[in-house]
């Protein structure tokens, strides 16, 4: 399912017309940016919670070549992690 599937579903299940389901999931991936930029975790109950989590930095082997050693820096990644419910009703 890409954006627009999601936009067409979304406007089905709310009564809403397209554009305003897109405006919504649009104010919806915002908020989340925003949050996790701000090191903020958001927690949809039942759903599952996004958050950012710290990489540290490490060695890693260029694939073309095995024997070069590459460092890899530091990073932020942003993780999705499913809550029971949503767990549940997938493995149902």
């Amino acid at each position: 399912m890409n954006k627009a599937d999601l936009v067409a579903k979304m406007a089905d299940k709310g009564e809403l017309t397209k554009k305003d389901a897109e405006t919504a999931l649009n104010a919806f991936m915002e908020s989340v940016e925003e949050a996790l930029i701000d090191g903020e975790k958001v927690q949809l109950v039942g759903f599952g919670t996004f958050e950012v989590r710290e990489r540290k930095p490490r060695q890693g082997r260029n694939p073309r070549d095995p024997e070069q050693v590459i460092e890899i820096p530091a990073s932020k990644a942003p993780v999705f992690k499913a809550g029971k419910t949503l767990k549940e009703k997938i493995n149902d």
